[in-house]
């Protein structure tokens, strides 16, 4: 039987993947580097250490630390999260479903704790999760399933009791990879995509989350 659900933020609670890109595409052109709308969403879900790295080896750039552009794309995500971030349609909805359901709720992201703490004071959000945990504190981000085994052993229940409640690929890997449920809401760009399979679930936004779901899940 499930215990806990576990949302992932990016793409989730906010729609914050285009601002993502925009943080992108501003910060890696200091150092030369044109990305579009298309190259970003190759790294969706990936933590941005890791963002830096892909985009690196790729296009190889002088005189600029790797370091200092990770800290570019923070600066800048903060700052469009806090002038143009917005709700994803059914957060609060859902969350206060999974609340009436008794179960425990947590929070397991690929961004860093400050944006966490960001999004989640611009969203109103703060006082749902009983666990919020960071992928900036694992060896690896998403699609490795660190970040969902800590925020399982933070919540005291096993992965296999769990469901997250994914957008990206690599998030929805990141589950399954720990043995959890999966139900994933896709953006829009991934709708069809078949590799969408490995959800156990695949619905169009948060306010599909109810009692039909949750006896599809629950089985």
């Amino acid at each position: 039987m499930i215990q806990a659900v576990i949302f992932d933020m990016d793409g989730v609670l906010i729609d914050s993947e285009p601002l993502w890109r925009k943080a992108a595409i501003k910060s890696f052109s200091t150092v030369g580097v044109r990305l579009t709308d298309d190259m970003c969403k190759e790294t969706m879900g990936t933590r941005v250490d890791e963002v830096v790295n892909y985009w690196y080896h790729k296009f190889p750039w002088e005189n600029t630390q790797k370091k200092l552009v990770e800290e570019l794309i923070w600066e800048n995500v903060i700052r469009l999260v806090k002038d143009e971030g917005k709700v994803k349609e059914g957060v609060r909805e859902s969350l206060e479903f999974v609340k009436k359901q008794k179960l425990k709720i947590a929070l397991a992201s690929t961004s860093a704790m400050v944006l966490i703490n960001t999004v989640l004071d611009k969203l109103g959000l703060q006082g749902y999760f009983e666990v919020i945990h960071s992928a900036e504190f694992e060896d690896y981000g998403k699609p490795h399933p660190g970040v969902y085994l800590t925020t399982a052993k933070k919540l005291g229940v096993q992965p296999q009791a769990c469901v997250a409640i994914e957008d990206s690929i690599n998030g929805m890997i990141a589950a399954k990879a720990a043995k959890m449920k999966c139900i994933a809401i896709p953006e829009k760009e991934l709708v069809g995509d078949k590799r969408l399979g490995i959800a156990d679930i695949v619905i169009p936004s948060l306010l599909e989350i109810n009692q039909e779901t949750w006896s599809r899940i629950n089985k």
